[in-house]
């Protein structure tokens, strides 16, 4: 032993100092990266904060400037493999601080619209890029995967953006419902197209497996820690040592999303849910109060890993390509999102600022992209795309919700007058279906939904198991009746459209009785002959048969489209939704006739009013009779622009009170004998102008506070 003991020791002792030496260098390099992007981010962001422009683009600038594709390349440049690394730590961050902002209860809140929305943004994205990348020649799998890449937004730019600007209005709730839902549906992709990418084919099976177990998840991850996160997070708080509260949020922030990891989801939906425990606690304030300075540290990590990944070469090299995915995210997701939130009764200025809020792609797309690239299923050039395309929207997003205000109230003003006065109260016909307790028409209505659901499935299930079987069964007839494979694939081809047909049919019909359903919850038909609702009932089923369409049909299309012909489709869904366009503009016609009709009666009330001057007693309301009497136009109310109101002397337009509070003004009594109705948006409110105000109980009562001469900061310029 002692013979060959000292000849062994200098060979261990070389292992061990070759050991240390290579821990030493990823030390070095680990630090040296660090320094480089932070010393980058603290220039530029307190660069960017002396020019007033938003420090989201001083963070891609400091990521370009320390990454290799540089111009002016440094000696030392930031390690891109550390810079992820921090990066991921800096999206779990944001997620878990996302969560504690936005509630379970605010989710349940806005959870129909955002689902409803998510949707139909997603749907129709997928469908575009899957376009775009045929258009460009790509092959299906890599078209689908371009689809997947825009489709979901980006959580951690728009929630940095926001809170730059300072934006707490109500409508970011929303914003940040549709973002959730779109991370599910991100994690949804993300397992159909690994195997779908490794060349393995997908059965339906495998689909309704993969949504089970998403679900099962979702419900024991949630059950289990609302009965332990939330007191656990109470004890700790208690302790009053900030230090500790700091280590516990983030400790569990971390722990949750490494358990989501496990299960085969993403981290940052693990953090989300932490979050989301944490703000039942009770003590979210403070434990969000904390964890910040950690979090915007992260964050900013994130941004510049994005700047680091810029390559102007491929830019250059492909940018018609990228311009192209560039317009189909910017106005594609304008388009859809708005339609969405329109379709689900928001209004014109919600709708567009949650359109303009949501136009960027971010880390899911890079999630996408790289499992794209890993399965063999896309090349180098879809990252690329994605990289360049999420680059230029994120410089895009703080200036589209800076002009989301005037683009909103642009737009609404252009609008025809049929579809402003609709507009203008559809969000109250919505609000009206939620109300009330369980019937048999609800019953039937949730029966008819299932049964909605039942038909598209199986008529995405026939169209898709055809095409992937289509060299099978094409063969079997073939054999069996003797045929050419030419006539035999025609005959697959005709079997399953037979087979189709009655699923197709039945989803058009369920359609049509569930818009009669829902149109009769909300404008009961009236016992007596003369029905005062039916105007705005039949209005009502065309657009509730419209969003159905939108919300079944979207979908269908964009799994359908690789499976069939590009443009059939297409074409059958733009021949329904023109039918039904057509008749809701008809429908919208006789509506705004009828709302003038009602608008004449509420004048005529109002001069009542004004003569009677008992604008004040509400008792003694005239307009409560037209109310009964007019059904349609929500709850009109009497407001009276008293000296001092900041109303006086602006246009409808100007002081916008259709966006701000989602009220409609469909009369103006101006004295005894003046009277507007349905007034335009360029009608200019004078002092002592009495206004019929309708809409729901929530928006009349912010345009009473919005038009009350004691809150003139309410109207200011700043707000329109």
């Amino acid at each position: 032993m002692p013979g060959w003991f000292p000849s062994l020791s200098p060979c261990i002792l070389l292992a061990a100092a070759s050991g240390d030496a290579a821990a030493a260098h990823d030390h070095q390099a680990f630090l040296q990266t660090l320094v480089l992007v932070l010393c980058a981010s603290a220039v530029t962001t307190v660069l960017f904060h002396w020019l007033r422009q938003p420090v989201v683009l001083g963070y891609l600038l400091a990521g370009f400037v320390v990454g290799p594709n540089f111009p002016l390349v440094p000696i030392e440049v930031a390690d891109p493999h550390v810079v992820q690394t921090l990066a991921e730590l800096g999206v779990i961050l944001l997620m878990f601080s996302l969560g504690i902002e936005f509630s379970l209860p605010k989710l349940m809140r806005v959870g129909g619209t955002a689902g409803f929305v998510a949707i139909v943004q997603c749907s129709f994205m997928v469908w575009i890029g899957y376009l775009t990348g045929q258009a460009f020649g790509w092959s299906k799998l890599a078209s689908i995967y371009g689809g997947a890449v825009i489709a979901i937004s980006s959580t951690t730019i728009i929630v940095k953006a926001l809170e730059e600007q300072k934006i707490k209005e109500k409508y970011t709730q929303i914003v940040f419902g549709i973002l959730i839902v779109e991370d599910l549906i991100a994690i949804l992709l993300l397992t159909i197209l690994r195997p779908l990418g490794g060349g393995d084919t997908l059965s339906p099976f495998e689909v309704v497996t993969t949504l089970g177990r998403l679900f099962f998840f979702l419900a024991l991850f949630m059950s289990i820690g609302l009965l332990t996160v939330p007191r656990i997070m109470r004890a700790v708080v208690k302790l009053e040592r900030g230090e500790t509260t700091v280590v516990a949020g983030v400790g569990l922030a971390f722990g949750l999303a490494y358990l989501a990891e496990q299960f085969g989801y993403s981290a940052a939906l693990g953090a989300f849910l932490a979050g989301s425990l944490v703000a039942e606690s009770g003590v979210e304030r403070t434990i969000e109060h904390l964890v910040q300075p950690v979090r915007d540290v992260f964050a900013a990590i994130f941004f510049v890993s994005v700047g680091i990944m810029i390559d102007p070469a491929q830019i250059a090299a492909h940018w018609v390509v990228v311009l192209a995915f560039l317009f189909a995210v910017v106005l594609g997701k304008l388009f859809s999102v708005t339609l969405g939130c329109l379709l689900t009764g928001r209004s014109v200025q919600t709708s567009v600022k949650c359109g303009m809020c949501l136009s960027q792609i971010g880390e899911f797309s890079f999630i996408i992209a790289s499992v794209g690239l890993a399965t063999g299923a896309t090349d180098h050039l879809l990252y690329s795309i994605a990289v360049a395309v999420s680059g230029m929207t994120t410089l895009l997003t703080p200036w589209l919700i800076r002009a989301a205000d005037g683009t909103a109230s642009f737009i609404d003003r252009k609008l025809p007058r049929r579809i402003q006065t609709f507009l203008g109260l559809y969000g109250s016909w919505v609000s009206q279906l939620g109300a009330g307790a369980v019937d048999a028409r609800r019953l039937r209505i949730r029966r008819l939904t299932r049964w909605l659901a039942v038909d598209a499935l199986f008529l995405a299930v026939i169209v898709v198991g055809t095409s992937l079987q289509m060299s099978d069964i094409s063969s079997t007839v073939h054999q069996s009746l003797r045929v050419t494979q030419r006539v035999a694939e025609i005959l697959t081809a005709l079997g399953a459209l037979v087979i189709a047909a009655p699923f197709f049919v039945g989803l058009l019909r369920v359609a049509r009785y569930l818009g009669f359903e829902i149109a009769n919850l909300a404008f009961p038909p009236e016992s007596s002959a003369l029905d005062y609702a039916a105007a705005p009932r039949k209005l009502l089923v065309v657009t509730v048969q419209l969003a159905i369409v939108v919300v079944v049909g979207l979908p269908l299309v964009a799994i359908t489209q690789p499976f069939l012909p590009p443009l059939p489709g297409a074409i059958v869904l733009l021949l329904v939704l023109s039918l039904l366009a057509i008749s809701f503009w008809r429908g919208a016609a006789n509506f705004q006739g009828h709302a003038k009709a009602a608008a004449q009666l509420i004048a005529e009330a109002l001069a009542r009013q004004t003569r009677d001057d008992r604008a004040q007693h509400v008792a003694n309301n005239p307009l409560a009779e037209v109310n009964r009497m007019m059904t349609g136009l929500g709850s009109s109310i009497p407001i009276a622009l008293k000296a001092g109101s900041p109303a006086i002397g602006r246009t409808l337009a100007d002081i916008n009170l259709r966006g701000l509070t989602g009220a409609t003004v469909v009369a103006i009594q101006r004295g005894t004998e003046e009277a507007v109705v349905v007034p335009a948006g360029n009608e200019r409110l004078l002092a002592g102008d009495h206004l019929a105000v309708a809409g729901t109980e929530e928006a009349l009562e912010a345009a009473r506070r919005l038009l009350d001469p004691a809150t003139p900061e309410s109207l200011a310029p700043s707000g329109v």
